[in-house]
């Protein structure tokens, strides 16, 4: 197979991470008789600094060509750098809007997995982090309360605010069905997240996932209220596979979920549209602090390309391949800096995509 790549080095430690990724993929390519073509674009910092905005049209032409994007992390120290001077539509992150809004990226995936190595960085109790957790928030990214609209006024004297939460069932139908096409290459488990107890929205929620289970007999639905859903994730993570929910409640469990595996540096994620396309990042952000001195994990980023060879090309063993060199090297015991610990070896960046890559069978 012939891969089309797009990638978004971006600012910080991105154009690290992502020639990590790179080396990872082009391994995999080698082994499993695929080529890969990439083609790099600027985004963010890097665009301001070249063109004078965080994303051009050329930019987006060449995204949209792609079969797929991989981006590194936007952005820089918001207190020191000249990026955050300049107007909020004009700064790093507005590129990232940008994108996702020209790509119509709606669907959210974020993983959160807690492997045996890193067992100890887990913050909740001993026989929780032993029994360890592989789980996927799956958020709707472009609707809810976060775009409905909004409003502040004066009304008898009094300061007021509005915000207003709106679905459709046509946006409610498409999250759905991505949730159970991922939940068919997973352990066929489907836990939606609401307030169907007080939300109209949520009861219409309900009501077309439960529609949509209908096409997928093999997949397991169970209804969760968000409260619930919370105290959940930390009692007993290891219930969950799909987490299906809306934008405000996805944004705030992903989050959640994310903490209790002890390590964002190994969190990948992706976004993905009607098709297969998809763009793929670490959930991590740029560290400008330690930029360009080798010591930033690619772990993340890694993931987030094994990912995209699972959800945008269907290539699940290549993806598999990716995702067992990661756990062979923790279980060899080489760690970057930020998921060291006393007895393993210490490695850099670079470091760990050459192990990671001579790993991929």
């Amino acid at each position: 197979m012939e891969l089309h790549i797009t990638c978004i080095p971006g600012d910080g430690i991105g154009p690290e991470i992502i020639a990590e990724a790179k080396k990872v993929l082009e391994k995999t390519a080698s082994v499993y008789g695929h080529k890969i073509i990439f083609e790099d674009i600027l985004m963010g910092g890097a665009s301001i600094d070249v063109h004078g905005v965080p994303l051009t049209e050329e930019a987006v032409a060449k995204a949209k060509a792609a079969d797929a994007v991989l981006m590194g992390s936007i952005g820089g120290d918001t207190t020191t750098s000249p990026w955050y001077k300049l107007p909020p539509n004009l700064r790093p992150e507005a590129g990232l809007l940008a994108i996702r809004k020209a790509l119509n990226l709606f669907a959210n995936l974020r993983p959160a997995v807690l492997y045996d190595e890193l067992a100890g960085a887990c913050p909740l109790k001993e026989e929780i982090s032993k029994a360890g957790f592989d789980m996927m928030i799956m958020r709707e990214l472009t609707g809810g309360l976060y775009f409905g609209e909004r409003k502040t006024f004066e009304e008898n004297g009094v300061m007021k605010a509005v915000d207003t939460l709106t679905y459709d069932e046509n946006e409610i139908r498409r999250i759905a069905i991505k949730g159970f096409d991922i939940a068919m290459k997973r352990r066929k488990k489907v836990t939606s997240v609401d307030k169907a107890n007080v939300l109209d929205s949520s009861r219409l929620w309900r009501k077309v996932v439960e529609e949509v289970a209908k096409d997928y007999p093999e997949v397991k639905l169970e209804h969760m209220l968000v409260d619930n859903c919370a105290m959940q994730l930390v009692k007993d993570p290891a219930q969950f596979d799909v987490i299906l929910t809306e934008n405000m409640f996805g944004d705030i469990l992903s989050d959640e979920a994310s903490m209790v595996t002890g390590s964002i540096g190994m969190l990948a994620s992706a976004s993905l549209n009607d098709s297969k396309f998809g763009l793929y990042e670490p959930s991590h952000g740029s560290a400008p602090d330690i930029a360009g001195k080798d010591i930033a994990n690619p772990i993340a980023t890694v993931l987030s390309a094994a990912m995209m060879l699972r959800y945008s090309f269907d290539l699940d063993r290549e993806a598999d391949a990716i995702e067992r060199a990661v756990k062979q090297v923790l279980t060899d015991g080489y760690r970057t800096g930020d998921i060291y610990s006393q007895g393993c070896e210490k490695v850099g960046c670079s470091k760990m995509g050459d192990l990671l890559a001579e790993r991929i069978r």
